[in-house]
């Protein structure tokens, strides 16, 4: 086996998905409302909605940060990575189907868009889901408003901080996670309540920075109504994958695959990869479908 190629194997093992770099951190009890504090890069604007981005009333989680804490605030995490107990990685049993997403993480370095990914997604008719920050939307709204108005794309939760998501702040790929049940809350309600009001209806799914969580942390997702998105190919190691490295990838995805990549990157190698890897995944026999087309 060559060097490449098991370079490659590892990446799909677990690879790096820190495309955004370190959050911002915040320590109040407000934060479970409130939008986090944006990067200071000039690409970020104020974490209030644009003026012009139409707001609905929110629809907050019907548990609350109270009730979250009281029941699971001394509960003991007994696994950390990708595939705690709930956390979606394979389609349903059954399905012939792949399942493209696409993470936008926000903050320093992260809130590009890759345009050129999108508009192949768009030529070619092929769905997908999309996995955005709070920090994200704050600095692309008008990206946004055009993304959450296109039946070929559903809008996930990507978090408020881009967070590993623990209950004992342990960290994945150098990136601190949530501390407490209550910091889980505060990373998944507050980007849920801003999704919640610009599309009107809550994001059913929901996938932590870096994909990694605990047990503990995974039943809070579910607590607060949403999905955790895990995945089974890693398609871009976090926007450092070379075109041919994506298309090779991507492009061997089996039946059933959930495939994570970013669209935060467009410097990176995922847009060319895609579009060498879409053909080749059609011509041999295979569909794609939004999360939501394969849990109902």
């Amino acid at each position: 086996m060559s060097t490449t190629r098991r370079m490659m194997l590892a990446a799909l093992a677990g690879g790096a998905l820190t495309a955004c770099g370190a959050p911002e951190r915040s320590t109040g009890p407000a934060a479970a409302t409130q939008p986090s504090t944006p990067s200071p890069s000039p690409a970020v604007s104020s974490a209030a909605p644009s003026p012009t981005m139409t707001v609905r009333p929110a629809r907050l989680p019907a548990v609350t940060r109270a009730e979250i804490v009281a029941r699971y605030g001394h509960a003991v995490p007994r696994t950390w990575g990708f595939d705690a107990p709930g956390v979606l990685r394979r389609l349903p049993a059954g399905q012939k189907a792949v399942a493209l997403t696409f993470d936008a993480c926000g903050g320093r370095g992260g809130s590009g868009y890759d345009r050129a990914l999108i508009d192949f997604l768009r030529r070619r008719e092929i769905p997908a889901t999309l996995f955005l920050n709070s920090r994200w939307i704050d600095a692309n709204p008008a990206v946004f408003r055009r993304l959450a108005a296109e039946p070929l794309f559903e809008i996930a939760n990507h978090g408020t901080r881009h967070l590993p998501l623990s209950v004992t702040g342990r960290s994945a790929y150098g990136i601190p996670g949530t501390r407490s049940a209550a910091e889980v809350y505060d990373e998944v309600a507050g980007n849920r309540a801003k999704l919640t009001r610009l599309l009107g209806s809550p994001p059913r799914f929901f996938r932590s920075g870096t994909a990694y969580c605990d047990d503990v942390a995974a039943g809070i997702v579910t607590a607060l109504g949403e999905r955790f998105a895990g995945f089974s190919v890693n398609g871009d190691a976090g926007a450092t994958f070379s075109p041919e490295q994506v298309g090779t990838t991507v492009g061997a995805a089996p039946a059933g695959s959930v495939v994570i990549c970013h669209m935060n990157h467009p410097e990176g190698g995922t847009a060319r990869g895609i579009a060498a890897a879409v053909p080749r995944l059609l011509a041999s026999g295979h569909t794609f479908v939004r999360l939501s087309e394969a849990w109902h």
